[in-house]
């Protein structure tokens, strides 16, 4: 009954995230809109809500001044681990192309760390959990983006050189969320505490990016079938749902993490794709269909694959030492 009751409360708090999907796919779908409209919502949620949402949070950096390097080793040292998996897994197996194989291989690492990782985490462990996801989300974009974009731009140059890795760099300089990012971060590190109205504007945009990145998602479901590379969204889900969380452990074992932080960084890894993901498909025009069925899916499959991933390993062997 417990376990029933927890799969439950997962889908009440997830339950305002489809109903958002559904209304910008209702929007296409009954009322007509054109694609247009969906590109250029997009191209809003991209250049400049998103890249505002990153500025409030990096802004609000020196506000979670505890870092535990180990953490970051263990999320982010299993999702490249992952992420190297996936790669080779689109490359051998489906014959993807490079810039493809990138966005197969991201949609099984990006974690939806905020709209749907912090509500279920602070249901199922506590909320003295939270601070330990705080530490997640301040590096989650940056790393991640950086990571996609690094390796796209790689592809698309061909070759690996000091001449590619410079131009490389500099395009991904000119990528507006990672400009959000590390303007945020100056302006954090400069001590300058931002004006109240440009605080108050910031956060205003913040608040209304993920509503609108879920209406967009919406919007784009409704251009493509499920159906379509359905063998290429169920290896994402897999990935994203099962290797992410069982690497995760793995790794986090090895490292000697505590309970806590052993079960925040595992339950963390299991949840569902990040709407990021599906943005960063629609900015590089690649695997949009997949990559959004992927989203809906997991997000769906996470509200019972997350408690029970979360059971089993309460019943694994652990050495607090």
């Amino acid at each position: 009954m417990e376990f029933i009751s927890t799969l439950w409360l997962q889908f009440l708090a997830t339950l305002p995230l489809f109903i958002l999907i559904l209304l910008g796919y209702l929007a296409i779908k009954v009322g007509r809109w054109q694609k247009t409209i969906t590109d250029s919502l997009t191209k809003f949620t991209f250049y400049i809500a998103f890249p505002i949402m990153l500025f409030q949070i990096m802004s609000h950096f020196s506000e979670h001044s505890h870092i535990d390097i180990t953490l970051l080793i263990v999320f982010f040292g299993s999702s490249f681990i992952v992420f190297a998996i996936g790669c080779v897994i689109a490359s051998k197996i489906f014959k993807l192309n490079g810039s493809e194989s990138t966005l197969f291989a991201m949609g099984g690492i990006y974690t939806n760390t905020v709209f749907v990782g912090i509500p279920i985490i602070k249901m199922l462990i506590g909320d003295n959990a939270i601070p330990i996801v705080a530490i997640i989300v301040i590096f989650n974009a940056l790393i991640l983006w950086t990571l996609a974009s690094v390796s796209i731009e790689f592809v698309q140059i061909g070759k690996l050189s000091f001449r590619s890795v410079s131009k490389a760099l500099k395009n991904v300089s000119k990528n507006p969320i990672i400009i959000g990012i590390f303007a945020g971060m100056l302006v954090n590190y400069s001590g300058l505490p931002l004006p109240t109205f440009i605080n108050q504007s910031t956060k205003m945009v913040s608040d209304m990016t993920a509503p609108l990145s879920l209406i967009v998602l919406g919007m784009g479901l409704a251009e493509y079938k499920i159906r379509d590379d359905l063998v290429i969204t169920a290896a994402i889900c897999l990935l994203k749902l099962f290797i992410l969380p069982m690497v995760t452990y793995i790794l986090g074992k090895l490292l000697g993490l505590p309970l806590l932080e052993l079960q925040v960084m595992v339950v963390l890894s299991s949840v569902s794709i990040a709407i990021n993901c599906y943005m960063m498909a629609r900015q590089f025009e690649v695997l949009q269909g997949p990559i959004a069925s992927s989203l809906l899916i997991s997000t769906a499959l996470s509200s019972i694959t997350t408690p029970l991933i979360l059971s089993i390993m309460m019943q694994l062997p652990f050495t607090l030492a």
